[in-house]
């Protein structure tokens, strides 16, 4: 029973960091295709 929670718990993680480093991920990209360009 404890362990199904912690599996839960650790997807429900999994799921946040994903959508929390979605966007700076695609900030990184933004940004370092724009200073390539520039160069």
């Amino acid at each position: 029973m404890l362990s199904a929670i912690a599996d839960v718990l650790r997807a429900i993680g999994n799921a946040i960091a994903t959508v929390v480093t979605l966007p700076f991920r695609a900030l990184a990209r933004l940004f370092g295709g724009a200073s390539r360009g520039a160069r």
